[in-house]
């Protein structure tokens, strides 16, 4: 099973979330400047809720996905104040033609003064769990 891992960080919430699930996978965790080149069973994609909602480097990776090359992806995010990116990533993804797994994984990201030192243990032990879950199906 070929499985990759693309995330876009500001902070490094995201990115602490997406090293943890590449480590499950197997595979390096990358950011959403790297296409995907080769046929991808299952894409974990992070992205993380800002003011306006979900970052444009996000679209722009979206817009450049081939649905013949990526099988399904797996939505995970982080943000301080406003919830999950699933449901902004998961409408690009299927006007795409391209399967979004409905489980996803979210947890709070420090910001400033908000949510000290999230993502945490507990949050990094659940992102594995729920990595593990994806990739067996």
């Amino acid at each position: 099973m070929n499985v990759a891992v693309r995330y876009y960080s500001q902070t490094g919430n995201t990115k602490k979330l997406a090293e943890t699930i590449a480590n499950v996978a197997g595979t390096i965790a990358q950011t959403t400047d790297i296409p995907i080149a080769e046929e991808t069973d299952i894409l974990f994609l992070g992205a993380s809720v800002y003011w306006a909602g979900i970052d444009n480097h996000v679209k722009q990776f979206i817009a450049s996905l081939d649905n013949n090359k990526v099988k399904k992806v797996a939505v995970f995010s982080t943000s301080a104040l406003a919830e999950r990116a699933f449901p902004s990533v998961e409408k690009l993804l299927r006007a795409k033609g391209i399967s979004v797994s409905r489980d996803n994984f979210y947890c709070r990201g420090e910001f400033k003064f908000m949510h000290k030192g999230r993502p945490n243990a507990q949050d990094l032990n659940d992102a594995k769990d729920f990595a593990i879950k994806i990739i067996q199906g």
